[in-house]
């Protein structure tokens, strides 16, 4: 054999059982190793993957390195032979699910995706979830390299905005997190509420655990600034429909800022009102009345700020139908 040929089959790597090396393509350039290899091997436990790094068997241009390093283009990956466990197949998310999650796709270019989520659906797998949009996508269309720039709750339905690439996946979500991505909900409360704009300014941290999840509470000492500007739409009969606009990013925070005021939000199975809940589902409401109604953010290549609408879904337009009548 050549030495040409030998160096292929080395490169190409774990066919016979050898490591293998990977060059870092240019929308892999500034992601960190670990992110790179979790990508890349989805069958191999997070704890072996930590394991290989810690004991320097996985190497960048032959050298050994922290998880959090940051690869450049034309580095090489040095991964060692490893067993993955077969992956869900893309076949288990159903063919309905994959013509819904695309058809709810309002833009999209070469770097990015914004779909209007329905209500229901989990932006990603997760335990007792077996997909979510994600998932959906990448059996869809396969040879894109997906990647959610933010997250929404499973009841919440709106805009969404995955990358198409690494670089661009994380440019998106560094946008969100330094707070350059402005949000705009629509949410309807229990109650009547004055008209007019209403700001609440409450910390948030995490409370005990309830019913296996833990949600936000207002701690004036320990928690972290959380501010959600509340601007009055439209009254119904025990309802208000208000738009909601978070300047601080916390988790929950509509949620848990909207039962502080005392008008939880409509069909909110954490935050909610249990009596009110039981009448609107009696009325149609099958998810938490919030939708993620617009957002402006720049795009992750050219820097143009981009402003995105999602209409609201049919079950919610119906809901306040009939309240209205």
């Amino acid at each position: 054999m050549s030495k040409d040929a030998e160096g292929a089959k080395r490169k190409e790597g774990a066919g016979n059982g050898g490591p293998r090396w990977v060059d870092v393509a240019e929308g892999q350039d500034g992601q960190r190793v670990d992110n790179f290899l979790l990508g890349r091997l989805k069958g191999v436990p997070k704890t072996r993957i930590y394991r290989m790094l810690r004991k320097g068997e996985v190497r960048v241009n032959g050298k050994r390195c922290r998880p959090s390093a940051r690869l450049r283009v034309g580095d090489r990956v040095r991964i060692p032979p490893v067993t993955e466990r077969e992956a869900p197949p893309a076949a288990r998310v159903p063919e309905g699910v994959r013509k819904a999650v695309i058809e709810a796709i309002l833009f999209e270019d070469a770097e990015l995706a914004v779909l209007n989520k329905p209500p229901g659906l989990a932006v990603h797998a997760g335990s007792g979830t077996p997909f979510g949009i994600v998932e959906a996508l990448v059996a869809a269309r396969p040879e894109v390299e997906w990647g959610l720039a933010h997250r929404l709750d499973r009841g919440t339905s709106g805009v969404l905005v995955v990358g198409k690439n690494g670089k661009a996946t994380r440019r998106l979500q560094a946008a969100f997190r330094e707070n350059r991505a402005k949000k705009a909900y629509l949410a309807l409360l229990v109650g009547g509420v004055v008209e007019g704009e209403h700001v609440e300014e409450a910390p948030l941290r995490r409370g005990p655990e309830r019913g296996g999840q833990r949600p936000m509470i207002v701690d004036t000492e320990t928690g972290r600034r959380a501010a959600t500007r509340f601007l009055v739409l439209r009254a119904f009969p025990g309802y208000t429909l208000v738009r909601a606009e978070p300047e601080t990013g916390r988790t929950h925070q509509i949620r848990a800022h909207a039962r502080h005021w005392g008008h939880p939000i409509a069909g909110d199975p954490l935050y909610g009102d249990r009596e009110a809940n039981r009448a609107l589902k009696e009325l149609g409401l099958e998810s938490i009345f919030l939708h993620s109604a617009e957002l402006e953010l720049p795009h992750p290549v050219t820097g143009e700020t981009q402003h995105f609408r999602a209409p609201l879904p049919a079950p919610l337009k119906a809901l306040l139908d009939r309240l209205s009548g």
